[in-house]
């Protein structure tokens, strides 16, 4: 850590400032520095501070005299084959592709057809590959739930710990009920066959999938 003395510089940052502006947690930052991603300076009596041009470029703003490194991976995913035949999957990775090409970014498209509680997922775990390769520099996806159904955060966190800024679209998603269903068969069955054994897991998520659709069907008929 870089210690000044006198008055801090004026472009500089409190560190829960510096976190938000970058859109990551106080711990996430913590590990930049004891990567040597992002290190702070503080005077004799003060905490950290961060230099506002270094947080700007690694936000990929504009300043003056310091590269930006534009790598992107653009990462799509639904749940179902169903869903991928409906065009779902290409409609995602369409609309993160020209967002990406409206931002200059370099890209590189990765897609997975499977549950998002799925951690062993070939584009997630080829994505973490060329992360820890520091083959990109973003990792951009249409909402946190394409990335994971669970612990995001924490797989953000380790993304940033390699330097990647985590892109999600700032809209609204319109969730598809049927994948919803899907992903809730998923935990059962999971959960269930760590408690039951395999076997008790799929029986648990048959049973459920059979009342999700009877549960349906009387919404039909009504």
């Amino acid at each position: 850590m870089r210690t000044v003395e006198g008055p801090m510089d004026e472009q500089c940052v409190s560190m829960g400032k510096a976190a938000k502006m970058l859109g990551m947690s106080i711990d996430g930052l913590r590990q930049w520095e004891a990567n040597g991603i992002l290190i702070p300076v503080r005077t004799l009596t003060n905490p950290r501070r961060y230099r506002i041009a270094d947080l700007h470029a690694l936000m990929h703003e504009d300043v003056t005299g310091i590269a930006r490194d534009t790598r992107c991976i653009l990462y799509a995913r639904v749940s179902t084959k169903t869903q991928q035949e409906a065009g779902n999957l290409d409609r995602q990775r369409g609309r993160r592709t020209t967002f990406a090409a409206e931002q200059h970014w370099t890209v590189a498209a990765l897609t997975d057809v499977t549950s998002g509680l799925n951690e062993k997922r070939r584009g997630l775990q080829h994505r973490l590959t060329l992360v820890q390769e520091k083959q990109a520099a973003i990792v951009a996806v249409e909402d946190k739930d394409r990335l994971a159904r669970l612990g995001f955060h924490d797989l953000e966190s380790d993304l940033h710990a390699f330097g990647v800024q985590v892109g999600v679209r700032d809209h609204e998603v319109q969730e598809d009920p049927q994948e919803l269903v899907e992903e809730l068969i998923a935990l059962t069955t999971a959960f269930s066959a760590r408690i039951y054994g395999t076997r008790g897991g799929k029986k648990m998520g048959a049973a459920v999938r059979h009342t999700m659709a009877a549960l349906a069907q009387e919404g039909v008929s009504e």
